[in-house]
């Protein structure tokens, strides 16, 4: 991608569309949440099956990060100091340069305050389940935001993770729920 960008504070300018990519970097339903949160609960669940679908699951979630921050770092390639300080940015870039840092759309640093993990493996899946919801919606409003390919395709195959996510967790829920297997 060569294209001209103008970064304003968290919002991308990418020939005219905005997008909120730091949200799915350090947000309260991103990446990277999705990918801890997964990988402590891991340890509760009742057998192998279940701690084989969370590391699965987490590690690709982490694979997710990846994206997103060389979605990110691409589009912040090249912008100018002058253009940073016109747009406010100061403060981010003594902090950070225009290195990929973990924050939601607007700069609230990420926190592990944003991961769950109950101890009970039923009510971490319907977490997890809920999880994957809210970040295929946020794909959707960030998909909202743009008519750009080069944007667009790497964020549709992200939403449509979630949606295989969401139906592996229910998969995994609803074989203990029908197995009646309980909390150790």
């Amino acid at each position: 991608m060569n294209f001209k960008v103008y970064y304003t504070p968290f919002l991308f300018k990418v020939k005219q569309e905005n997008s909120y990519l730091h949200i799915q970097s350090g947000g309260p339903n991103g990446e990277l949440s999705a990918s801890l949160q997964y990988l402590t609960q891991r340890y509760t669940m009742p057998d192998e099956r279940g701690k084989a679908l969370l590391t699965d699951i987490a590690t690709e979630e982490m694979a997710h990060v990846e994206i997103i921050s060389t979605m990110i770092y691409q589009l912040l390639k090249g912008v100018s100091i002058e253009e940073i300080k016109k747009e406010g940015l100061g403060a981010f870039y003594a902090q950070h340069d225009c290195g990929v840092f973990p924050v939601d759309a607007a700069g609230v640093p990420f926190t592990t305050a944003y991961i769950s993990c109950t101890g009970d493996f039923i009510a971490d899946l319907e977490s997890d389940m809920a999880a994957e919801q809210r970040a295929r919606a946020t794909y959707e409003n960030l998909m909202n935001l743009t008519n750009d390919s080069d944007v667009l395709a790497p964020l549709a195959f992200l939403r449509q993770r979630e949606i295989i996510h969401y139906q592996r967790f229910k998969e995994l829920r609803d074989y203990y729920l029908s197995k009646k297997i309980q909390k150790k």
